[in-house]
């Protein structure tokens, strides 16, 4: 959705959930000499002020990031350090800035962003050598260039869910995307909703072995969103332990749900 923009929500508890367990995935996959390919399709802008006036406006770092003391020898918690290190201490790393963060000479990122101020910001955090920014849909662009060159990948699918349709299409892009390019690693993010419309999503990937992850938020909000979903396919050895860095990590702000291999 182009209405849609990341920095009223950077920082959050989903936040929390989604990028220590991409911190961690991203560390065990770059654990051999062999290069990766990293591919994002809702990228955003990748770098994020906490005091930006959108921020502020919804509070939800405050009640996210702010209140967690990340682990500082952790992959998440360097990519945190560099961040504000290179950035102020208010800075805050999306997805590819972590991403960017994590990887390697030898491997490459993809990053998919439709939004065009959100692709520009994009350009401006992270434009340079091994990094590929497309302004395109994200499903249509991983579709049309993959398989990836290297051919060991992981992919982050995390589009915003304003349109009810998307839980179906986000199932059939990821079961496509796989079909064209087995050897990738695919780590889905779904947000927990009274409607729990994420069913539908979870119903579509059904077919493929996956690991869900689920978490609640503590407190619970008043209204919307109550906890955050991971579903993660083509899962790496060691991605348990990945999930259970997630819940160490925000111990009394992410209580665990679901956590289901199949």
């Amino acid at each position: 959705m182009l209405s849609y923009q990341h920095g009223y929500h950077a920082g959050n508890a989903a936040d929390l959930h989604k990028h220590i367990v991409l911190a961690e995935l991203l560390a065990r996959l770059t654990a051999k000499p062999r290069g990766i390919t990293y591919l994002e399709t809702h990228a955003g802008r990748g770098l994020y002020d906490l005091t930006a006036p959108e921020a502020l406006k919804t509070g939800e770092a405050a009640a996210g990031i702010a209140r967690v003391a990340v682990p500082p020898d952790s992959p998440y918690g360097r990519a945190l350090a560099e961040t504000r290190a290179r950035h102020g201490r208010q800075a805050y790393p999306g997805s590819p800035l972590i991403a960017r963060l994590l990887t390697r000479a030898q491997d490459r990122l993809a990053l998919m962003e439709l939004h065009p101020a959100e692709h520009a910001a994009l350009r401006a955090a992270l434009a340079g050598e091994g990094v590929a920014i497309h302004h395109r849909d994200g499903r249509e662009g991983a579709l049309a260039l993959a398989p990836f060159t290297p051919r060991k990948g992981l992919v982050l699918i995390d589009p915003s869910y304003e349109v009810k349709s998307e839980y179906a299409d986000t199932a059939g892009f990821a079961r496509r995307l796989i079909g064209k390019w087995p050897q990738a690693t695919v780590l889905v993010w779904y947000p927990l909703l009274p409607a729990g419309r994420h069913a539908e999503l979870l119903a579509g990937l059904a077919p493929l072995p996956h690991r869900i992850d689920e978490v609640r938020f503590e407190p619970a909000p008043a209204r919307g969103m109550t906890g955050s979903g991971l579903v993660l396919l083509n899962a790496p050895h060691g991605a348990e332990a990945a999930f259970a860095a997630a819940h160490g990590a925000t111990a009394g702000l992410l209580v665990p749900m679901k956590r289901t291999p199949r």
